[in-house]
């Protein structure tokens, strides 16, 4: 069933970046990355007291509840310098780079996590690489939107927040209730959410929020909450260096609704590094 979660979880984080973006457009990324926070908030404690795992809080191990804190840090930190890309450059640039923190998470679960390199993790791994590659290649003609690489600082930042976020996570979650493990990772990301927006004195600008900004943030949040459930429900199960993987295909579907919704579309290059990133995963799952 894990790995039914993790495919949950891709397609909820790639709904997330299509609402996000939208949502974000006329509105400070840190703010509107606070006000996303308080309805995943919400929405992982309703989850909690559903299951009824409220109970076992006090059950919670010190080093599992540390590392629970560490993963919402690094969480957070994600967050904040994703939401900020995917502001200042196109979806189908952020994503890819944002995604390339799957080698990264792969590499830390075989250092840290003691997870076996097999072969077709390897080749697997290979193959999103190259597919990731291929996908922030841009053509020599578009040096015109050399003007301004702030976006790729901070979607570089991302993936590596999310990679150690996996990891973390995994270890923090191990002998915690899945989706309590989330609520907890989730109060640490409102904290420092709502830490930078009042360190940058941008509470103020809740009043000029429109209408529609608010519906796609607030729906933005609801799919992050999906996503976030799925996904640490199936890492508390599977391998983080197999899971991870599957999470990142969401950028399957943030491609197909940033070309529906956003009009943005892929160069042949990029289509092509798309197709290393599903044949990549694929093998991941298919063991030979």
């Amino acid at each position: 069933m894990w790995i039914v979660f993790a495919f949950l979880s891709a397609l909820f984080a790639g709904i997330t970046c299509i609402l996000a973006k939208i949502g974000i457009k006329s509105t400070n990324s840190h703010l509107a990355t606070a006000l996303r926070t308080i309805i995943v908030l919400l929405f992982a404690w309703l989850i909690v007291f559903v299951v009824g795992s409220q109970g076992t809080i006090g059950d919670i191990g010190s080093k599992s509840l540390v590392f629970l804190i560490l993963s919402g840090l690094s969480t957070g930190a994600s967050w904040i310098c994703y939401f900020k890309a995917l502001q200042l450059g196109d979806v189908n640039k952020v994503a890819p780079i944002d995604k390339s923190s799957t080698v990264l998470t792969m590499l830390l679960a075989f250092t840290f996590l003691g997870e076996t390199p097999t072969a077709n993790k390897l080749i697997g791994m290979c193959a999103i690489a190259i597919g990731t590659y291929l996908m922030i290649q841009k053509k020599q003609f578009e040096q015109k939107e050399v003007k301004d690489r702030k976006w790729f600082v901070y979607a570089a930042l991302s993936a590596v927040f999310a990679a150690l976020t996996s990891i973390l996570g995994k270890v923090g979650i191990e002998n915690v209730e899945s989706n309590l493990g989330t609520a907890i990772r989730t109060i640490v990301v409102l904290i420092m959410a709502w830490g930078i927006v009042f360190f940058e004195g941008k509470q103020h600008d809740i009043k000029k929020i429109d209408k529609k900004s608010w519906i796609f943030i607030l729906l933005s949040g609801f799919a992050t909450g999906f996503s976030w459930l799925f996904y640490y429900r199936a890492l508390k199960d599977g391998q983080a260096s197999i899971v991870a993987p599957i999470d990142k295909l969401s950028i399957l579907v943030t491609v197909v609704f940033a070309y529906v919704f956003l009009k943005e579309k892929l160069s042949k290059k990029s289509l092509l590094g798309l197709a290393f990133l599903i044949l990549g995963t694929m093998l991941l799952i298919f063991k030979f």
